[in-house]
């Protein structure tokens, strides 16, 4: 399985060489399919500019900088050397493991990105992959920590997946909203025992075994679907050259016989005959001279 990023899970004095490859797919969070912006008349494609509604010109990407806006049209100016001096630095290349906690505790909406932990190739380095998780599948355990990707700090969780490690990058708390306004709402709702018992003869009525395999967009299989239409629709059958005319067959005996006979035709002419021909011939000669 080919990796993104290698480095080694840490806590205390062991250390599991490990690498990260991602478990989703890149366009995990869009359609697949992606359009682009295109000039009706012409079908070409458009481009953005950035532009500078003050000097009413584009500008270059030499003349960006990033801004942090306080107020209505003020911002603070910060600078990409700003960025990157604190930025983490990935020497280290260890996801540090800071506590273990039950699986169960963690709110799945805390998960961020997901990848898989791949064991070192030899096998000595796979004993303690094993071992850990052989440790958390036993224990109900999952592994809660840090690490720096691309240069950013990565909250992370560790948790047996079947017989494999995941890790999931996480969000930080206050990046995720509290549901405490709903939760109040519903503390204060009573429900009838009559209801309840209806409730759950309609959830039992639509149990089910799960099916990750049947877990698919309807969206992008229609959409897919029409642009194969259309692309055929558009594909032109191959243009087949029309046949080449093809000349005629000359006999050539019947041509030579009908050469031979006008010829003779020309020699038995009449002496009158000859006679206005050359007359022509003089009158045409003394007006054109």
């Amino acid at each position: 399985m080919r990796t993104t990023w290698n480095g080694a899970i840490s806590f205390g004095l062991v250390v599991i060489p490990v690498g990260l490859a991602p478990a989703t797919k890149p366009a995990a969070r869009q359609a697949d399919v992606s359009f682009r912006l295109l000039h009706r008349d012409c079908q070409t494609p458009i481009k953005q500019k950035r532009w500078c509604p003050f000097h009413d010109r584009e500008v270059g990407p030499e003349e960006v900088v990033r801004g942090w806006e306080v107020r209505k049209g003020e911002f603070v100016i910060v600078e990409e050397a700003e960025l990157e001096a604190i930025e983490r630095e990935a020497s280290s290349r260890a996801i540090e493991i800071e506590r273990f906690v039950p699986v169960q505790e963690v709110d799945p909406v805390y998960f961020d990105r997901h990848y898989f932990l791949v064991p070192a190739a030899g096998a000595a380095a796979r004993r303690p992959y094993a071992l850990l998780l052989r440790a958390m599948q036993e224990t109900g355990m999952a592994a809660l920590g840090r690490f720096v990707l691309a240069g950013k700090e990565k909250l992370a969780l560790i948790r047996p997946r079947g017989d494999a490690l995941m890790l999931e990058t996480l969000f930080a708390a206050e990046d995720v909203y509290s549901d405490a306004e709903i939760v109040q709402a519903v503390s204060t709702v009573e429900t009838k025992a009559a209801e309840l018992a209806l409730a759950r003869q309609v959830v039992e009525s639509l149990a089910g075994k799960l099916d990750l395999a049947a877990l698919a967009y309807e969206y992008r299989r229609d959409l897919r679907a029409l642009l194969e239409e259309k692309l055929l629709k558009a594909e032109r059958p191959a243009t087949v050259p029309p046949p080449t005319q093809e000349a005629p067959v000359i006999d050539l005996m019947e041509a030579l016989r009908r050469t031979v006979a006008e010829a003779k035709k020309r020699k038995k002419a009449s002496p009158a005959t000859k006679q206005r021909a050359k007359q022509t011939r003089r009158a045409a000669a003394k007006k054109t001279g």
